[in-house]
């Protein structure tokens, strides 16, 4: 890891309100995430945003809107985010996104398909269209033409629009965990013997 967590006690200002602020938001929306050191400092991609905060801020009142203004279901959120996290090898974003996944009932056999980077079987309609735009956008190629119609047909232009953005966003996170090569927190595993 390239950057450490910042403590709370050490901020101050603006920088101390947006920690307090993601603190308490995460606590209510991932509280199964663990997104906080033993300290109480913020995790995962937050460190980078908290200790570059004239990128960081403005970037967090995006990632924000992704999830203020969402309308799309949260199984397609979920394998959209898990397709870009598993394209671009992101650990903390796998990690906090499998959780949530299972947590919206996304099957575990689908979560760690598109964690390993591939693609599966077992999508519904509007989560399989969801897949094919996030593995195309992450590839760095355009949206065909059949996919786009195909994806308005099943999620509305509002909805394609917001899976877009939600993609975008997921990649920046995804670049920040990977320059500051953030790994996913230390978790005992269950072991398979017992």
């Amino acid at each position: 890891m390239r950057i450490k967590p910042l403590a709370p006690e050490t901020l101050q200002g603006e920088v101390r309100f947006v920690h307090d602020e993601i603190a308490r938001l995460i606590g209510r929306s991932q509280g199964q995430v663990n997104m906080m050191d033993t300290d109480g400092a913020l995790v995962g991609p937050f460190p980078p945003m908290l200790h570059y905060p004239q990128f960081g801020i403005p970037a967090l009142t995006f990632l924000r809107s992704l999830d203020n203004h969402a309308t799309l279901p949260k199984r397609v959120r979920e394998v959209a985010i898990l397709t870009v996290g598993g394209k671009l090898g992101a650990r903390f974003e796998l990690y906090a996104h499998e959780i949530m996944a299972e947590a919206f009932g996304v099957p575990q056999s689908v979560i760690s398909t598109l964690a390993s980077g591939g693609s599966p079987f077992a999508l519904g309609d509007q989560e399989s269209v969801a897949h094919d735009i996030a593995r195309t956008l992450v590839s760095g190629n355009i949206v065909p033409d059949s996919t786009y119609r195909l994806a308005v047909k099943l999620l509305g232009q509002d909805g394609v629009a917001e899976l877009f953005f939600l993609v975008a966003g997921y990649c920046l996170i995804a670049t920040l965990l990977n320059g500051f090569d953030i790994p996913a927190p230390n978790i005992a595993t269950p072991d398979p013997e017992k």
